[in-house]
């Protein structure tokens, strides 16, 4: 008997490129060195992918993230499926006005006679050293502005599943690649299967305590999840794979049966999506929790470069261990879901 095939999510991500580059002419990359046919960008998602298609769709820009955006916005406009990469999160603060103002609100500005089919590929993640420029969870202004689609994969499988659904959305979607989860090895996808915009997973099921998280912080707690039946407490994790439209039907099904909830992320957790769909479920199911809803996430602070303060400012198994034990014994110190605290 042999082991299922393996992949990690760069693999799956130049996959799902290249296999929607083959399905239809219209889809076009657009990148700062993307069309390198050895390197593929700094990560190597799009390697091969010039060589294959020619740089004419997969094309390399000047280091200008406003003008790669706007230009993926003229082209949709004109009947093109555009992939853009803004390299790093944090860089589309300069690109803000494009996305937010033009690429999110063209469609309900037309009268929905112009849509804007384009999705912005960026990388994030702390762990790296990379310091408060480079690696912010910023998916929250994004999830705040009506029209765009916000998701973020945690596993090879549902990487190329989600970036084939973002490239065939009418509307723009924000993808969010989590640099710690590149290389993490996963099982090989169906790729004859599509994934749902706005569909959670429930990737462990449990009895006692829900976990609704995404892209790497899913993983870690699905790890914390293992770690605490072995105390006997059963855990289950929901994957909300999108952020934004969130799956709230699948979420408070699985709070409803559990009747305790922790939202973690890596994002700053004071005004982070956590607190979305915290109040979303109190709200739903007040009176039947058997304990207030929790938060987990970053403190309020740039990602620091210092080894040992960014690993104390990720969110991990050890602190999403020590918050769903607090919430099996009732202690409802709200500081306990702070990195810090």
């Amino acid at each position: 008997m042999t082991d299922a095939p393996k992949t990690t999510m760069v693999q799956e991500l130049n996959a799902a490129l290249a296999d929607a580059m083959e399905a239809d002419p219209k889809v076009v990359l657009l990148g700062e060195d993307i069309a390198d046919p050895e390197k593929g960008g700094i990560t190597g998602v799009t390697r091969g992918l010039s060589t294959r298609f020619g740089d004419k769709r997969c094309r390399s820009t000047p280091i200008a993230e406003q003008a790669i955006v706007g230009a993926a916005i003229g082209a949709s406009m004109m009947g093109y499926k555009v992939v853009a990469e803004v390299m790093l999160m944090n860089f589309t603060a300069v690109a803000m006005d494009m996305i937010v103002n033009h690429a999110a609100k063209l469609r309900f500005m037309s009268g929905g006679q112009t849509s804007v089919p384009i999705v912005i590929r960026m990388m994030t993640g702390a762990g790296f050293g990379t310091a408060g420029q480079h690696a912010d969870y910023l998916e929250g202004w994004f999830a705040h502005t009506a029209g765009l689609k916000v998701v973020a994969a945690s596993s090879p499988e549902d990487g190329y599943g989600l970036l084939r659904a973002c490239i065939d959305d009418p509307d723009p979607c924000i993808f969010i690649e989590n640099m710690p989860t590149y290389r993490v090895p996963g099982p090989a996808p169906d790729r004859s299967k599509r994934i749902s915009l706005g569909k959670a997973r429930v990737t462990r099921p449990g009895t006692d305590v829900t976990i609704v998280s995404y892209a790497r912080t899913a993983l870690e707690s699905l790890a914390a999840a293992e770690a605490l039946e072995q105390e006997g407490i059963s855990v289950e994790v929901v994957d909300l794979r999108t952020i934004s439209p969130w799956d709230r039907e699948t979420v408070l099904a699985s709070a409803a049966k559990t009747g305790r909830v922790l939202v973690a992320h890596e994002s700053v957790r004071n005004f982070g999506p956590g607190g979305e769909i915290a109040a979303t479920v109190s709200e739903a199911l007040f009176g039947k929790l058997r304990a207030p809803v929790r938060r987990i996430g970053a403190p309020t602070s740039a990602v620091p470069f210092s080894k040992a303060l960014e690993t104390a400012y990720l969110v991990a198994k050890p602190q999403i261990e020590t918050a769903v034990r607090d919430l099996v014994q009732g202690k409802t110190d709200a500081k306990s879901g702070l990195v810090e605290a």
